[in-house]
C-alpha cells in the first residue's frame, strides 16, 4: 500500500471559489458535502453557501437540494455562482440543465482536476473578462482571497499607483462584477501565480528590483504619469534594507534557509534574501508547479507532502524556515517566517503587503526578527 502523505496546497475547487468570491455582486454556492464547504470558508474569510449533500443525495441525485439553495438565494441582487467539487462532477450530473430556469454561472471545478491555481483561471475565464479600450490605467492581477498578504498587496500597489498619477483599472480578482467586462488594456501583477492573463503585462511587482524595472516600464506608457516620487522613494527604501541588512549580518553569519510557499512568493523570498543578507538558500519547495523560466543557482523542487517536508528539513538543519503552520509546526527551536497558508496561532488585523516597496519592507523586518530571536 502506498504511502499517505499530506497535501499541502488547496485543490481546483478552492482557488474557483477565491476567484468568485473576491468579486463584489457574486454569491457563491459549493455544491458539495460539508468538508468541501467548510475548508474554503475557513481558508478566504468570505460570505460562501454550501449544498452540504449527503449520502442519500449522492445515491439519488443532489438536483433538488441544489435548486433549493440556489431558490433561497435568488432575487437578492447578486450573480449565483456554483461551484461544483468532486462527488457531483464524478457522479456526471448535469448540473447546467439541473438550473436551466435560473441565470447562474456555473463552474466546474472539482478537486481532481488540478491545484489552486486551476480552478482560479477556470473561474475567471467563464466570467469572460474584456478589455475595454477607452478605460484608462492599469490592472492590478494576481490577487486571491487565498493569500493571506491580498489585502496589503491592493493598498500598497495602490498607493505606488496613485503616488504615480496612473489610475487603476480592474483588480483581478477583487473588484466590482461588472469591472471584468471593462478591464484596462495593461495590467501589472502581485503574484504571478494567479495571473489574470487579460491585457498587456508590463511586470511584476515582488521585490523592488522588480518593482523598479515595472516602473520604468509604467514611465514609458503613461508620458503624463510622474514615476519621480516612486523612484525616489525605491531609493531611500532599499537604502533601508541594505543599512537594516548589513548591521544584522556585522553581528550575525548569513541565515541558511529553507523556503516552501507558492513558486511565485517562494523565489521572491529566496531572491530577496540572497540579494540583501547573502544568504544560503538550501532549497526552494514550491507547492505548484515550477514557472519554466527559473534561471536560479539553488536548488529548487516541487514539495507537496507533509511528509517531505518533514524530511528536507531533517535533512538541511537550516538556520531559518519560511513557510507555512504546517512548516512552523516542523521548525521548533529555528527562525521562522510565515508568508503563505495556513497562518494559524496568530492574531492577524492589519493588512501587510508583501508585493511592492512594503512588501520587500515588511518581509526582511520579519526575517531579522525572528533570526535575532534565535539568535542565528
Amino acid at each position: 500500500m502506498p504511502d499517505c502523505t499530506t497535501p499541502l496546497w488547496p485543490c481546483a475547487m478552492t482557488g474557483a471559489a477565491a476567484c468568485l468570491a473576491g468579486f463584489e455582486g457574486i454569491t457563491v454556492v459549493i455544491h458539495g458535502s460539508s468538508g468541501c464547504y467548510y475548508y474554503p470558508a475557513t481558508l478566504l474569510h468570505a460570505p460562501l453557501h454550501g449544498t452540504f449533500i449527503l449520502e442519500n443525495e449522492v445515491i439519488f441525485g443532489s438536483g433538488d437540494r441544489l435548486r433549493e439553495v440556489i431558490g433561497d438565494l435568488s432575487g437578492k441582487g447578486n450573480r449565483i455562482a456554483v461551484v461544483t467539487t468532486c462527488v457531483p462532477s464524478v457522479l456526471g450530473e448535469d448540473i447546467k440543465s439541473l438550473l436551466d430556469e435560473n441565470d447562474v454561472i456555473i463552474v466546474d471545478s472539482p478537486g481532481f482536476v488540478g491545484e489552486m491555481e486551476t480552478g482560479y483561471h477556470t473561474a475567471l475565464s467563464t466570467l469572460s473578462p474584456k478589455i475595454d479600450p477607452v478605460q484608462p490605467g492599469v490592472n492590478i492581477d494576481g490577487i486571491s482571497l487565498s493569500d493571506p498578504f491580498y489585502e496589503g498587496n491592493i493598498q500598497e500597489i495602490s498607493r505606488i499607483l496613485h503616488r504615480a498619477g496612473i489610475p487603476i483599472g480592474t483588480v483581478f480578482c477583487r473588484d466590482m462584477i461588472k469591472n471584468v467586462g471593462h478591464a484596462s488594456q495593461l495590467t501589472i501583477g502581485t503574484n504571478e501565480d494567479f495571473g489574470s492573463g487579460i491585457g498587456g503585462y508590463i511586470g511584476g511587482t515582488l521585490g523592488i528590483p522588480v518593482v523598479r524595472e515595472t516602473c520604468e516600464k509604467l514611465a514609458a506608457e503613461f508620458e503624463c504619469a510622474n514615476m519621480d516620487p516612486v523612484f525616489t522613494e525605491l531609493d531611500n527604501q532599499e537604502e533601508r534594507v541594505i543599512h537594516s541588512c548589513d548591521k544584522f549580518l556585522r553581528r550575525y553569519d548569513p541565515p541558511e534557509v529553507t523556503i516552501f510557499a507558492g513558486a511565485a512568493y517562494a523565489l521572491f523570498a529566496a531572491n530577496t534574501l540572497k540579494r540583501y543578507l547573502d544568504a544560503q538558500i538550501l532549497v526552494v519547495g514550491t507547492r505548484n508547479d515550477i514557472p519554466v523560466q527559473s534561471n536560479v543557482d539553488y536548488r529548487l523542487d516541487k514539495i507537496t507532502g507533509l511528509e517531505e517536508v518533514s524530511a528536507t528539513i531533517s535533512e538541511l538543519k537550516p538556520d531559518l524556515v519560511i513557510g507555512s503552520s504546517f512548516e512552523r509546526s516542523l521548525s521548533p527551536g529555528r527562525a521562522f517566517v510565515g508568508i503563505i497558508p495556513p497562518l494559524r496561532g496568530q492574531v492577524r488585523l492589519a493588512y501587510p503587503p508583501l508585493a511592492g516597496i512594503g512588501g520587500t519592507l515588511h518581509f526582511i523586518e520579519n526575517v531579522l526578527n525572528a533570526c535575532m530571536d534565535k539568535r542565528v
